[in-house]
């Protein structure tokens, strides 16, 4: 059986009514940008993080970055950003003309480690930014205990989290403000790009209702350097449609997680550890093994399609050259970056499909 590490057509079969009468909705309101759709967006999503104000953006990179500059943090601030992290993260901080600072993770979450943040504040760090990574919330209570300390604002990238859970709250409602994606492979994915910023700050979502729209609240009268990302009209729309159905299809990927869980251990891999006041949503399912390549090979002959989440770490890439990191600089995330791989997950995966993957995981490994 061959088994895709995604599935975009089980999701648009399953809601093909409703996604399609979303766009006949925007089409006949003829109103595309910055309208109605938009607006109910922000409030449904909102009201589902918890949070008190959403700001629909282009996508969860201009999120996080105009978090940042509606916080004033820019040239020659720093910023502490995970080791182990997709390069995203990293790039909003140096959009904003700060430096990233990065803190290696906890070796079983894969998040930043709370334990080491500390270390790593100078007089010049303004905020710490903490990556909700694969779906599994980041230990928030101690990073905001630091924060809090050391009067720095904590920026949560959610992008790879929407509905997951810390000690009973969610995701994008924990710091100060959050940046949230919604790429179409997210758990919260729209048909194209698409982000949003989530805070409890109402000055913060202001400026950014401001910055995300060429730095102006009434049409040709600019009050700042702005940007042009809005979230599209039409991807609002869908998103409504899919918010809809995000609990039931995270709730069918935990199943599959559970699955895993219970039908691999004692085979060579190293599983995803939960912590106890964790309630993940199963972006990835991430597990590592010491021959990764060739397990990966192993399981494409056998039909399983895999992905490497992610097989360079920010300070070895081309990108961060300046930054002059020495391989094993950062040696955590380095191990994991060798060492992992994402297992196929999703709300449309099926039993037989799943069963299949730990066949197939059986044999590989």
């Amino acid at each position: 059986m061959k088994v895709p590490f995604l599935d975009f057509v089980g999701p648009y079969e399953e809601l093909k009514a409703e996604l399609d009468e979303a766009y006949f909705r925007f089409m006949r309101s003829a109103w595309y940008v910055l309208g109605q759709e938009v607006e109910a967006f922000e409030r449904e999503y909102a009201d589902y993080c918890g949070a008190r104000h959403c700001v629909g953006v282009g996508n969860g990179l201009e999120a996080l970055h105009l978090i940042l500059r509606g916080y004033g943090i820019g040239a020659g601030d720093e910023v502490i950003v995970p080791s182990n992290t997709y390069i995203a993260t990293w790039l909003a901080v140096s959009y904003a003309e700060a430096r990233p600072v990065p803190v290696e993770p906890d070796p079983k979450t894969f998040n930043i480690d709370p334990a080491r943040i500390e270390a790593a504040i100078t007089p010049r760090t303004k905020a710490i930014m903490p990556v909700h990574l694969y779906g599994q919330p980041a230990d928030m209570d101690p990073i905001m205990e630091v924060a809090r300390k050391r009067g720095l604002k904590v920026i949560e990238d959610n992008a790879q989290a929407q509905g997951a859970r810390y000690k009973g709250r969610r995701t994008g409602s924990l710091g100060d403000a959050a940046g949230n994606s919604f790429y179409p492979g997210k758990n919260l994915g729209a048909l194209g790009d698409a982000g949003a910023v989530t805070t409890n700050d109402a000055n913060l979502a202001d400026r950014i209702r401001t910055l995300r729209n060429y730095g102006s609240k009434k049409k040709y009268y600019n009050d700042h350097k702005g940007y042009n990302s809005r979230l599209d009209e039409l991807q609002a729309a869908f998103l409504r449609v899919k918010l809809r159905r995000l609990d039931e299809w995270n709730e069918r990927r935990r199943g599959i997680a559970a699955r895993y869980q219970a039908e691999l251990p004692n085979c060579r891999l190293e599983l995803p550890a939960v912590p106890a006041w964790s309630e993940p949503v199963w972006h990835l399912f991430v597990v590592r093994h010491k021959d990764r390549d060739r397990f990966q090979q192993k399981l494409s002959e056998g039909g399983i399609g895999t992905l490497i989440h992610y097989p360079v770490p920010p300070h070895l890439s081309g990108a961060y050259a300046d930054m002059k990191s020495a391989k094993g600089s950062l040696p955590i995330a380095e191990d994991i970056a060798a060492s992992v791989l994402s297992l196929p997950i999703g709300p449309h995966l099926t039993p037989a499909q799943a069963e299949a993957v730990v066949e197939q995981v059986h044999k590989a490994v």
